[in-house]
């Protein structure tokens, strides 16, 4: 299994509100719709909370890093070869997400990757 994460930060037009509102009511359903053309195996949305003074404490500690993502998107996959697969579907169903992505996202500003877990503590 590997996990393709995404790091959000919002257009600056959006309030975090506004963000969270399409990503977790609008996008949620798109990425949903085309879950199985992507072989997705599960999605999971991380929002930001809006704790400013935790925030502004957590970024002096890492020596004033940047302000935080507002949210992650974590994305479960069987393989790379999912992401990679040369499927017109997929292709298709991915060109439909990153459409969407730009009604409320930052892409610029926005990294992803691949990644393999490890689990150190599990309930």
């Amino acid at each position: 299994m590997i996990k393709l994460t995404f790091c959000l930060r919002r257009l600056p037009s959006l309030s975090r509100e506004e963000f969270q509102d399409y990503w977790r009511n609008t996008h949620a359903d798109l990425v949903a719709a085309r879950a199985e053309a992507l072989g997705i195996r599960r999605y999971v949305q991380v929002h930001t909370e809006d704790l400013p003074g935790l925030h502004r404490a957590l970024q002096a500690r890492n020596g004033g890093g940047p302000e935080p993502f507002d949210g992650v998107a974590e994305v479960w996959l069987d393989s790379v070869d999912d992401v990679v697969a040369d499927d017109p579907a997929a292709h298709q169903a991915a060109a439909d997400l990153l459409l969407d992505e730009a009604n409320f996202i930052d892409l610029a500003n926005s990294p992803m990757f691949l990644a393999t877990e490890h689990e150190i503590i599990s309930p």
